[in-house]
């Protein structure tokens, strides 16, 4: 079962298969692994002592940063990410990112933004497309198109929390979109990163 995974510098950690959307681009599309690594479909969903052991066996400040990304959404366990990344604060100085949907709130039915600070420090949203109804057909999320406006907000409020807070596309989606897409980021007052598209 793989919890955590290295990709290029970074260590990744994937604590649940759970996702409240099913992208287009999604690499849950097209198979269950990532940049090369053992499949990333859990057995089930690890245990604080068994994602601690995991690390455990790590060189933790040998990496440029610990993200928490894997197969699933990281917020669908908020509390774990929560307790594993105060443990990782008393291990390592190595940065944390979350790699999220943004869509955080209404998983866990309350505002969460708040909950990250002094534990994340790099949030990393996708934003996916510039328009709720582009971005619902791309996203396809469970909780059809308020999702935009909710994913918009928790970006707005999570910056007010943790250090470092950016949209992401893909490039995939053209020039035009891109640019709207950077006006969006810049209404929310946050950061745009265009992602280059990698179908693994």
């Amino acid at each position: 079962m793989t919890i955590s995974y290295e990709v290029g510098e970074g260590l990744y950690l994937n604590l649940t298969n759970k996702c409240p959307c099913a992208c287009t681009f999604c690499l849950r599309q097209n198979g269950d692994t990532a940049y090369g690594s053992d499949p990333l479909w859990l057995e089930h969903t690890p245990s604080f002592e068994e994602i601690t052991a995991d690390l455990s066996k790590r060189d933790l400040d040998s990496y440029k940063q610990i993200v928490f990304c894997g197969y699933g959404e990281p917020t669908c366990e908020i509390e774990m990410v929560k307790q594993v990344a105060k443990w990782l604060r008393e291990h390592t100085k190595t940065p944390l990112r979350i790699n999220t949907n943004g869509l955080s709130d209404l998983i866990n039915g309350r505002s969460t933004a708040g909950e990250f600070k002094g534990l994340i420090d790099c949030v990393s949203i996708s934003l996916n497309a510039p328009t709720a109804e582009e971005y619902n057909e791309v996203t396809r999320p469970s909780f059809g198109i308020r999702s935009f406006d909710a994913m918009l907000r928790f970006a707005s409020e999570v910056k007010d929390y943790v250090p470092e807070v950016v949209l992401t596309v893909v490039d995939i989606i053209g020039e035009e979109k891109v640019a709207q897409s950077k006006a969006v980021a810049e209404k929310a007052g946050v950061k745009l990163r265009v992602r280059e598209y990698i179908p693994d």
